[in-house]
């Protein structure tokens, strides 16, 4: 079977996720068409075609869909009956409308963890405030919305009876606290063959206020048979899903040293930022080699690396400014990965800076510093 770079894909959200994904494309010669809600969204200045349409409305998602050969996503808040259309009409959709209506809610995909015995937290459904307080047995514990949730939004951790005000008002779920050593995240690529790689356990240091990755950190110091464990958990997710595409599944460590699955996103994902630089093959390019049925590539480190999350500084919005760039880019082995967000809010998500070296441990030294350094404000 030869490669035809004519193939159109279409991506459905323009974020930095597609932008990225993008400029993987353009190394294959493929032509990208996006649609997002924003008319200035990071993808509209390198997609081939850009539509300013809405992604959650059926009949803009159909028509945009007629006209791709293959359909995929970068978030996961899409118009799932229009893609089982799509896929009706024989077009490609992948990651597939059944594992991304799953994935979608969480309450399902909790469920489907424990349908398919793989290990997850205790949790219970909540659809109103008013139930989440007959749960203090749940205490300490998350409480999550089962739909709509991102980029840390959408999450409340409920600590004690106190708290429970914090909650959410819709459906939702309430997690028992995990008593974890470290939270870990597993990167999975699936082809139409049946095809499977995972990519090196890596670690994952939250911010503590906006509940998102803060510091990613390559490779995972964490014993063989856990990283092991951990790859074989992913596989076991992707394939349980019957899944086309790329799966970032999310887990927990705990002190006992087991693992567990938090949760999983069918799409490239935050914590493989740093493979860009990090690993011979890309996230973002073995997700296009996943959707095409394309052999894949290979996920190996090239050296330890550690990438940081810019977030737009609390306190500042507007036309963003980014103070210590000129200083960040004299270090050795640091690249700069902007997203093409002209306003920045607080926690926003602005951009990663990637470092890749031989010893860890200084790279993160020099993370931290980094990240002091580096200040988006408006």
């Amino acid at each position: 079977m030869s490669f035809d770079p004519n193939v159109k894909v279409g991506v459905l959200g323009g974020g930095q996720l597609g932008r990225m994904m993008i400029q993987s494309a353009i190394d294959l010669n493929l032509g990208i068409k996006v649609m997002d809600p924003d008319p200035n969204a990071p993808c509209k200045s390198l997609a081939n075609e850009f539509v300013n349409g809405d992604i959650r409305d059926y009949d803009q998602v159909l028509s945009f869909g007629k006209s791709c050969d293959i359909i995929t996503v970068e978030i996961e808040n899409v118009n799932i009956e229009a893609l089982e259309e799509l896929e009706k009409k024989g077009k490609k959709v992948y990651p597939q409308p059944h594992a991304l209506k799953l994935i979608k809610d969480k309450g399902i995909q909790k469920q489907f963890y424990l349908d398919h015995s793989i290990p997850t937290s205790e949790f219970v459904l909540t659809n109103s405030l008013e139930e989440l307080y007959q749960h203090v047995n749940f205490l300490p514990g998350v409480h999550k919305l089962r739909t709509e949730g991102y980029d840390g939004r959408g999450v409340q951790v409920i600590k004690t009876e106190a708290d429970f005000s914090k909650g959410f008002d819709k459906p939702a779920l309430i997690e028992k606290f995990v008593d974890y050593d470290k939270e870990i995240s597993v990167i999975v690529a699936r082809n139409e063959k049946g095809d499977m790689t995972t990519y090196p356990v890596v670690e994952l240091e939250y911010h503590p206020e906006a509940n998102l990755v803060e510091f990613l950190f390559s490779p995972s110091g964490l014993p063989e048979d856990i990283k092991i464990q951990a790859r074989e958990l992913a596989k076991k997710v992707i394939s349980s899903l019957d899944m086309v595409g790329l799966l970032a599944v999310e887990m927990f460590v705990t002190k006992q040293g087991e693992v567990i699955v938090n949760e999983c996103a069918p799409r490239t994902h935050n914590s493989g930022h740093h493979t860009i630089e990090g690993n011979v093959t890309s996230q973002f390019e073995q997700h296009l080699r996943a959707i095409l049925n394309l052999p894949l590539g290979d996920t190996a480190i090239k050296g330890s690396s550690v990438m940081i999350n810019l977030l737009g500084e609390d306190g500042y919005d507007g036309l963003a400014q980014y103070e210590g760039l000129d200083e960040a880019l004299q270090i050795e082995g640091l690249h700069v990965h902007l997203y093409g967000k002209k306003l920045t809010k607080p926690f926003r998500k602005m951009g990663h800076v990637t470092l890749v070296g031989q010893n860890l441990n200084d790279l993160k030294t020099i993370a931290r510093s980094v990240k002091e350094s580096i200040k988006i404000k408006a």
